[in-house]
């Protein structure tokens, strides 16, 4: 049915926004900026009127951006050249005068900005996560014995090669088998963490060696990784991250999304009060499945500051 529905929408679109185009005085992009509350529920409606567009120059425009991820364009030349001109292109095939609707352009152009700033964080993670950890690089080294002292402050590590790192919730005395399916993007998260939130992760350590409840704090935190990794692709975060009142995305914008599925994550931990770790799977589950209820909601921004106000 679903599909039935989908073709007749595609077919019948172009007639849609011509009966729109003439009822209204107004194009597609100008009707969802002028009609969607700025946020989320804008920006997707805004990216996917673009993906959509038939028109030559509006593909052209699309592919240009793009390549700017794959080139990796310096972000002040993608924020201070290509912006505007995206802008002033889709102006003029849209034949909207600026005189007349003065706050199309800014407000188009705010969408545009998160668009391609989301795709090119997608990019950019992308990266860290296909680099592997290796022993070799003194950089790899120094970040993971740095998320030792952090979070083990009063317990010197007594060597790289340690059944120590269990107790931090690694699997063995090498943490660097662990970080395989993630990558480095698995210790950057952890870092992160520990680092910018010292007090919430050591509180979430504190829970993670609980007689009973207890879990493996770090492969946990890397599972977490996998998690918000495939939010992120998946678009499921753009609710989150185009909710922000930044346009310009960061990779700390996605470590502090993945600080949040933890210590959420955490939380939900304690409440279900696991007898064993043969109920991660299943607590993971329904964790996510609550997560992807909320960024459903196109209203919805975690509160990062709340939650760490502990």
């Amino acid at each position: 049915m679903l599909t039935i529905v989908s073709l007749f929408y595609a077919y019948a679109r172009p007639f849609i926004k011509w009966f729109l185009r003439h009822f209204t005085r107004l194009c597609e992009l100008q009707r969802i900026c002028y009609g969607c509350e700025s946020g989320a529920k804008r920006k997707k409606c805004v990216e996917e009127s673009l993906s959509l567009s038939r028109q030559k120059p509006i593909k052209e425009l699309i592919d240009r951006l793009n390549e700017t991820i794959a080139n990796k364009v310096a972000m002040d030349e993608f924020h201070g050249q290509l912006i505007p001109h995206a802008v002033s292109t889709i102006l003029k095939v849209k034949k909207v005068k600026r005189k007349i609707h003065p706050d199309f352009g800014p407000s188009l152009g705010v969408c545009i900005e998160s668009i391609w700033s989301y795709r090119r964080l997608c990019a950019d993670i992308e990266d860290i996560r296909k680099m592997s950890f290796d022993s070799e690089n003194v950089d790899h080294e120094n970040k993971l014995l740095k998320l030792w002292r952090l979070l083990m402050p009063e317990q010197p590590l007594e060597g790289r090669i340690s059944k120590q790192w269990q107790d931090i919730g690694f699997q063995g005395d090498n943490p660097s088998t662990d970080f395989r399916g993630m990558g480095l993007l698995g210790l950057e998260n952890l870092l992160y963490f520990a680092e910018e939130y010292t007090a919430a992760a050591r509180y979430v350590l504190s829970h993670s060696v609980h007689p009973i409840h207890g879990y493996t704090f770090a492969i946990v935190g890397i599972n977490l990784t996998s998690m918000a990794y495939n939010l992120l692709q998946n678009g499921a975060a753009k609710t989150h991250l185009f909710n922000l009142k930044t346009q310009h995305l960061s990779l700390k914008h996605f470590h502090r999304f993945y600080c949040y599925l933890f210590y959420e994550f955490d939380k939900f931990w304690v409440e279900c009060k696991p007898t064993s770790l043969m109920d991660f799977s299943n607590i993971h589950a329904r964790f996510l499945s609550d997560i992807l209820t909320q960024l459903n909601d196109d209203q919805t921004l975690f509160n990062m500051n709340q939650v760490f106000n502990i």
